[in-house]
C-alpha cells in the first residue's frame, strides 16, 4: 500500500524559498543554497543524465527517496518555476500531478516524467497519484500551500525535512498560517552530515 510523504528543504531558520520567488527566480533569493548539498551526489547526477558525484550517507537518502516514490504531487507555482529551469529529463522519472486552476494537456517529458494537470483538488490528484504510484509511495514534493492542504487533510504518512545550515532571514514559511494543531509527530530517524540534517517523522493521531 502507497504511503503518502512529504520531502522537502528548509533552512535553519524555517524558509523553504527565499524572497521574491518567481519562474524566473526559482526558490527565491538565496533559496537555492538549501538544496546546494544535493547537487554533487551521485544519484541527484544521474538523474539528470550526468556522471560522476559524490557516494556517501546524504547520497544513500536522496536515492532511497528517489527509489521509493512512483509519483508526485506538486502545486501549481512549484510547477512554473520547474518548467523554464528543469532539464529534459527532469529528476521525477515518474508521473507528476500538478494542482492548478487551469486546463493544461499533459506535458510528456524523457524519462518517465509526463505532468498532468489536475484542475478538482487534492482529493482527485491523490487518487490519481495513488493508482499511478502502484505499490510506490506518492511524494508531494510542494510549494507550502499544496503542503498544508494535505496536512490539514490528514492525508500524510510521514515528513521528512532536509534542513540545510543557511539562514536565509526571509522568504517562505512551511508551517505559517496553517488551520491546523500537529497531535504527534514520532521520529522515524534522523541522519546528519556536515552540510545537511535529514529528519523524518511519523504523523501520529491522537488516541
Amino acid at each position: 500500500m502507497s504511503n503518502v510523504i512529504v520531502g522537502i528543504g528548509m533552512s535553519v531558520d524555517g524558509f523553504i524559498a527565499g524572497p521574491n520567488s518567481s519562474p524566473q527566480n526559482a526558490l527565491g533569493d538565496n533559496g537555492q543554497q538549501i538544496h546546494q548539498w544535493m547537487y554533487e551526489l551521485e544519484s541527484w547526477r544521474e538523474r539528470q543524465d550526468r556522471t560522476g558525484g559524490e557516494k556517501n550517507k546524504d547520497d544513500e537518502v536522496v536515492r532511497e527517496a528517489f527509489d521509493r516514490v512512483g509519483a508526485y504531487i506538486m502545486g501549481r507555482r512549484m510547477f512554473d518555476e520547474g518548467e523554464v529551469s528543469w532539464p529534459n529529463p527532469p529528476p521525477f522519472q515518474a508521473p507528476v500531478f500538478v494542482l492548478t486552476h487551469q486546463r493544461r494537456d499533459p506535458w510528456v517529458r524523457e524519462g518517465g516524467t509526463t505532468f498532468t494537470f489536475v484542475t478538482d483538488g487534492i482529493d482527485s490528484a491523490l487518487e490519481q497519484a495513488t493508482e499511478a504510484a502502484g505499490k510506490q509511495d506518492v511524494r508531494i514534493a510542494g510549494g507550502a500551500a499544496v503542503v498544508q492542504q494535505f496536512l490539514e487533510a490528514g492525508l500524510i504518512d510521514e515528513l521528512q525535512i532536509h534542513i540545510a545550515p543557511v539562514l536565509l532571514g526571509d522568504g517562505i514559511r512551511l508551517f505559517d498560517n496553517m488551520n491546523l494543531e500537529l497531535n504527534k509527530l514520532k521520529i522515524k530517524r534522523v541522519i546528519s552530515s556536515p552540510t545537511v540534517t535529514h529528519l523524518s517523522y511519523y504523523l501520529q493521531s491522537e488516541d
